[in-house]
């Protein structure tokens, strides 16, 4: 991705609790902050939504919940987009969840259709690869 060089003025506090959470992280205050940045402009654009790290790394995911946006999207595209049936599947999500979720997915599409794809492509012998502890016995 291409970045462009902007200066803004941080107060100090804020400077240090940055400065730590990107040393903690082991990454770089540019990129640290350029993360933080991006996560809190769709968590504007997306109310409900949160972000969160898990064995997968860090997601999109409907807050109060531990699903992943893509996971609730993706039972969503196998009931043919019926929002009905979704919150048949989904009966413990309020319907303001379920919607936090399609509309995350509506306004950035090709991050939840990169992770359903990637979800779809799993079968027991690539799972086995990447997590060799998860071996089926024969």
């Amino acid at each position: 991705m291409k970045t462009v060089v902007k200066s803004i003025r941080l107060d100090k506090k804020t400077l240090n609790q940055i400065d730590e959470m990107a040393a903690s992280s082991k990454e770089t205050f540019s990129s640290f902050t350029s993360e933080l940045i991006e996560e809190a402009i769709k968590m504007r654009r997306c109310p409900g939504i949160m972000f969160d790290d898990g064995p997968a790394g860090r997601r999109a995911r409907i807050q109060g919940t531990g699903l992943e946006v893509w996971e609730v999207i993706q039972g969503y595209q196998s009931l043919n987009n019926n929002f009905n049936a979704l919150k048949k599947a989904f009966h413990w999500l309020t319907e303001n969840q379920l919607l936090a979720a399609i509309g995350y997915a509506k306004v950035y599409p090709e991050e939840i259709n990169v992770l359903i794809g990637k979800n779809k492509a799993l079968t027991p012998e690539t799972v086995e690869k990447e997590l060799p502890f998860a071996r089926r016995k024969h």
